[in-house]
């Protein structure tokens, strides 16, 4: 375990780099990253499902980058995105591509089903933070919006 959140903070930070994160909070997105995959693999030991651990992974990954966001004077994207990347089910997809061209529909379906959750799961941890973090902030459509006078 310690292994694999080793080699998850440094492909965070390479995703930092590669996103032209600031090197003064490079580091802070590679230990969210490794957060967020500490949490996804140890949640299914309590008998969670990995959909569930994968919201779960996401949703702590998201209200870490909002708060250094704010702590650091950041965009949110600077954290959440290479902080969100060890969550991607990447190889998840290949292997629902490879099932279909290998003619097996029905595990190929099985496993895009699967992705698809995954990829909800994600999206749905960071719109929830999102929507914690802009309560009391005028509204909506009024988050991203200069004040008019």
């Amino acid at each position: 375990m310690v292994l694999e959140l080793i080699f998850c903070f440094f492909a965070t930070v390479a995703f930092g780099v590669i996103f032209n994160v600031p090197k003064r909070i490079l580091w802070l997105g590679g230990v969210v990253g490794a957060l967020a995959w500490f949490i996804y693999s140890t949640l299914p030991t309590f008998g969670m499902s990995d959909i569930f651990a994968t919201a779960v992974a996401s949703l702590v990954c998201a209200t870490c980058c909002h708060l250094l966001a704010r702590k650091f004077r950041v965009p949110v994207t600077t954290f959440s995105i290479p902080g969100i990347i060890p969550l991607v089910p990447g190889g998840r997809a290949y292997f629902t591509m490879l099932a279909f061209v290998d003619g097996d529909y029905i595990h190929g379906l099985q496993l895009g089903i699967e992705t698809m959750l995954r990829a909800g799961a994600i999206a749905a941890g960071l719109v929830f933070a999102l929507s914690i973090f802009s309560i009391g902030k005028g509204g909506i459509g009024q988050r991203y919006e200069t004040r008019r006078s």
